[in-house]
């Protein structure tokens, strides 16, 4: 893992990438154009680890106790201290988040959530856990007065969620938390990807959740 950390400033946000032309505007946007909104969103590719923000996310299993993927890289680079958090959170249920400390991290904090493993003969209650996976460590940033918070792609690596599907309940939990009272206190939500791929669907998908101008559009 690398050692670096990686400052806010250098995150680049949605309403830049637009301007760049990394995104482009979507055929049928899912929701209206807010301009705020485009300065407080980044999609960022890179370890999750080396983020200098208020919180990141950890994809944890029910236990909270390390496991493997971006887990098992979170407490390697918190350290044992965070481990020792954890134990005393007595696990989490599918669907729900709990807070600790960064520890070694250069994150203040470690939101742990836990994703379901997904099944194509259950996909209605997978979708409900993934959307409240999102939507309880956002609430839990905002009760902790938190004003960044990053997110993996919860539930897409050893739990198979299929990454279209995940990503679409991903930017609909924070498009919706945006638009609400207590969202407009998170100064800056991170999509935090690793592989080309999970790039690639998140730069096809956030125009339709977070749309540019009609001028941008009509580039």
């Amino acid at each position: 893992m690398s050692s670096t950390h990686v400052l806010l400033r250098d995150i680049p946000k949605v309403s830049e990438l637009y301007k760049q032309g990394i995104l482009k505007a979507a055929a049928t946007p899912r929701f209206l154009y807010n301009e705020a909104l485009l300065d407080r969103v980044s999609l960022w590719q890179g370890d999750i680890t080396t983020l200098e923000v208020d919180s990141i996310v950890n994809a944890a299993n029910k236990s909270l106790l390390s496991g493997g993927g971006v887990d098992g890289a979170i407490h390697d680079a918190a350290g044992p201290k965070l481990l020792q958090e954890c134990r005393g959170l007595n696990g989490c249920e599918t669907g729900h988040s709990k807070i600790t400390k960064g520890y070694g991290l250069p994150s203040l904090h470690v939101i742990h959530t836990v994703g379901p493993v997904y099944s194509d003969s259950d996909v209605e209650t997978c979708a409900a856990q993934l959307a409240g996976c999102y939507k309880t460590s956002l609430e839990l940033a905002y009760e902790n007065s938190l004003k960044h918070i990053a997110f993996p792609s919860v539930s897409t690596g050893v739990y198979h969620y299929p990454i279209a599907d995940a990503t679409h309940i991903a930017l609909n939990e924070v498009r919706r938390f945006c638009d609400s009272d207590a969202g407009k206190k998170i100064e800056r939500v991170i999509f935090v990807v690793w592989s080309d791929r999970d790039k690639g669907v998140y730069e096809s998908l956030i125009p339709e959740y977070f749309p540019p101008s009609r001028e941008e559009r009509g580039q």
